[in-house]
């Protein structure tokens, strides 16, 4: 393990020139949407500048490896075509998506200018178990879990018509990999080409564990965005075509895979598991 910084240009050159690697995936950035309408400085510091700083790292060194640049669906924001796909217009609604602009674009300037093998993946929502319990998916479902133990009453959330093209992150590590693989670089976009919206998925989440969401869910001002985006839908065909890469299921967001989420208690180090199926709920005691 290295540690670095993407507001530190030298840390970046050390570690390239200590490991030499084949391939970089640049997947930091505060990546919190709503967050980067507080710090908006910042989030342009790190998600925009970072990736400045780690391919002019690899230029200046020579390091000769394939570059791979996590961009987002976000980019879109006020959608100019539905689906979208590697043509759309950009239409950036926050300055997260702003600053995912500039690493796009930049991505490609080096590409052109420099020869570098590098690469951009405008991934739709990508979805895990392993998620951040700030995200709309992991605050729905820890929430679930911590309702039907007793552990929480309300679940707090903001527009909930927004809807949006749902995967399972392993499926898209994949795409990630095959970008990298491919004899010329280039950009694509992944998605699972199926979109649903906050309210559904709370709705399925809740039902799950046999609780009807209408008795929980408030709506709270705080969590709307000053310039919403109101829909996100992929149309992966390039990929597809290009790469081979599909996504294992359509409707793979809905799976136990990743709806199933964890959490801990302070004092007992309590895990309660959210499954569909056969076993809606368990609760565990840790050692």
């Amino acid at each position: 393990m290295h540690h670095g910084d993407l507001n530190d240009a030298s840390s970046l050159q050390s570690i390239l020139a200590t490991v030499q690697p084949d391939e970089v995936y640049n997947l930091a950035a505060q990546s919190h949407v709503r967050v980067s309408f507080d710090i908006p400085e910042y989030t342009g510091e790190i998600t925009g500048l970072g990736t400045v700083r780690l391919l002019e790292a690899i230029r200046r060194l020579d390091v000769k490896c394939r570059f791979y640049q996590a961009s987002s669906s976000e980019l879109y924001g006020k959608v100019a075509e539905v689906p979208q796909r590697e043509t759309t217009p950009f239409h950036p609604r926050s300055p997260y998506a702003a600053a995912k602009a500039y690493s796009f674009y930049i991505t490609q300037n080096y590409r052109e200018a420099y020869g570098l093998f590098a690469a951009n993946g405008i991934l739709f929502n990508h979805e895990s178990e392993r998620r951040g319990e700030t995200f709309v998916t992991r605050k729905i479902t820890r929430a679930v879990g911590r309702i039907k133990a007793g552990m929480q009453k309300e679940l707090f959330l903001g527009n909930l018509d927004a809807r949006r093209d749902w995967g399972h992150a392993a499926d898209y590590v994949k795409a990630m990999w095959l970008m990298l693989q491919h004899d010329v670089a280039d950009d694509f976009v992944i998605g699972t080409g199926e979109a649903h919206t906050v309210r559904e998925f709370a709705e399925r989440a809740f039902a799950m564990v046999n609780l009807d969401s209408n008795d929980f869910i408030r709506i709270d001002p705080r969590y709307f965005r000053p310039a919403e985006v109101d829909l996100l839908l992929c149309d992966s065909s390039k990929a597809n075509r290009t790469l081979g890469w599909t996504p294992r299921s359509a409707s793979r967001s809905w799976s136990s895979e990743w709806s199933r989420v964890t959490w801990s208690s302070r004092r007992g180090r309590s895990a309660l598991v959210v499954e569909p199926q056969s076993t809606p709920i368990r609760l565990t005691k840790l050692s």
